[in-house]
């Protein structure tokens, strides 16, 4: 998840309790000051009856036809006395704010007034009042939700000019200057440090390929010159079968060690990506011509081979991983299988697949393609095929995969990048 969706989110939800909260407080407060202006309406209007009613002057309708009615009626002294002289009482009943008190006139007689006034409308002001706080909850949510994506964005834009820098970057290769100008004091020094770790790893990694091209060649040189010597010592004709087998064992031995050295050499290349040269490979070519020359050296464990392929299947990658691809996939293949065993292959549409039968069940799906990994030892195998296969498809991005299905071994590659 990307930071500015995990702080949108964590935001959005710390906004929600904290503007609902808000609106909830607000409607009451609102709601509470509606019911207070009736009140005094109705305190206004039981003090206007009560001023008439001790004046002696005419009192109004009982309902002067605006929704104001009141109740004038006398009182036992007694009950006026239990009542409470000059407490007021207000209370809902029947969509009406009541208003509830008892006086007394000059006779020293007992009224009590019930003055009321009907809450339709401020029922009505409420539910507006509601309808707003909802309105105004969700638009400051939004609102503010909205101006920190743009706040946060807009500072926040030299960490991703800076990640997609990396990204791009690529060890050995040319890449872009880091073009990003800020006045934040913490990026421009993680700008400086990403800086000084490219040029470290620049420096090691030239420091790397001098020494695998060194080892390399160090290695092969005395390989190459004990492999000659026994070969050279096989020739005797003074030395004993027993002698000439070991000397056939050692020779297997090293050209075992030869072989394994290259492949080890090529596998680090792979990793550190100095196969840079890239063309437009054609896939069906290549297939066709490493099956004809398998298929002549494992003739003799009679294989059926069943090929199809689908229209023409190109890819741009260096022409030599190619290679080394198709030749790794077909030789696992090959050398894996019984006699008389199968081997199905198809290719097109972007994809290739090849299955296998094999003395073993389903491989180790987590462990198949680790080095050195083999299911059963075969010779002349080093159990670096499937590795450098998949450090292939990483480095170009292909997707390798591998499932046991019908008492086959299948691998497929999807040639489409994600």
């Amino acid at each position: 998840m990307r930071l500015i969706y995990r702080v949108l989110m964590g935001l959005s939800v710390v906004l929600m309790v904290v503007l609902a909260v808000w609106a909830f407080l607000f409607y009451l407060a609102v709601a509470d000051e509606i019911n207070d202006e009736l009140d005094d309406s109705l305190e206004e209007y039981a003090e206007m009856i009560i001023t008439r009613s001790l004046s002696g002057e005419e009192l109004p309708v009982a309902d002067n036809g605006m929704g104001n009615r009141y109740r004038l009626s006398e009182l036992d002294p007694r009950f006026a006395e239990e009542w409470g002289m000059g407490e007021e009482y207000y209370y809902t009943e029947d969509e009406e704010r009541v208003l509830s008190m008892v006086f007394r006139d000059r006779d020293d007689r007992y009224f009590e007034l019930v003055v009321s006034t009907p809450t339709v409308e401020g029922d009505d002001l409420r539910e507006a009042v509601w309808h707003w706080s909802v309105f105004l909850y969700f638009f400051l949510l939004l609102s503010v939700v909205v101006v920190t994506a743009w706040v946060f964005y807009r500072n926040m834009k030299p960490l991703y000019v800076l990640l997609d820098w990396l990204d791009a970057y690529r060890i050995g290769r040319p890449n872009e200057p880091l073009r990003n100008e800020t006045r934040v004091a913490e990026f421009r020094k993680l700008n400086e440090a990403a800086l000084r770790n490219a040029e470290r790893s620049e420096r090691m990694y030239e420091r790397q390929k001098r020494f695998i091209g060194n080892a390399s060649h160090e290695i092969q040189t005395p390989l190459a010159i004990c492999r000659n010597r026994i070969e050279n010592l096989m020739e005797d004709d003074s030395l004993g079968e027993s002698q000439l087998e070991e000397l056939y064992k050692t020779h297997k031995t090293l050209e075992y060690i030869t072989k394994l050295n290259k492949t080890l050499l090529l596998l680090t290349k792979i990793d550190n990506g100095q196969f840079i040269d890239v063309t437009e490979v054609d896939l069906n070519d290549l297939l066709g011509r490493y099956l004809e020359d398998f298929k002549e050296v494992y003739a003799y464990r009679r294989i059926e081979v069943e090929t199809r392929v689908e229209g023409t299947t190109r890819v741009t990658m260096n022409e030599s991983l190619a290679a080394s691809l198709f030749s790794n996939l077909l030789k696992n293949a090959f050398t894996h299988n019984v006699d008389q065993g199968r081997i199905s292959i198809w290719l097109g549409h972007g994809r290739f697949e090849i299955r296998n039968t094999g003395e073993e069940g389903a491989l180790d799906k987590e462990r198949v393609f680790e080095r050195f990994y083999q299911g059963r030892k075969k010779e002349g195998s080093t159990g670096l095929g499937l590795a450098i296969a998949r450090a292939i498809c990483v480095e170009r991005g292909f997707d390798l995969s591998y499932e046991y299905a019908g008492d086959m071994h299948v691998f497929r590659i999807n040639f489409r990048k994600a």
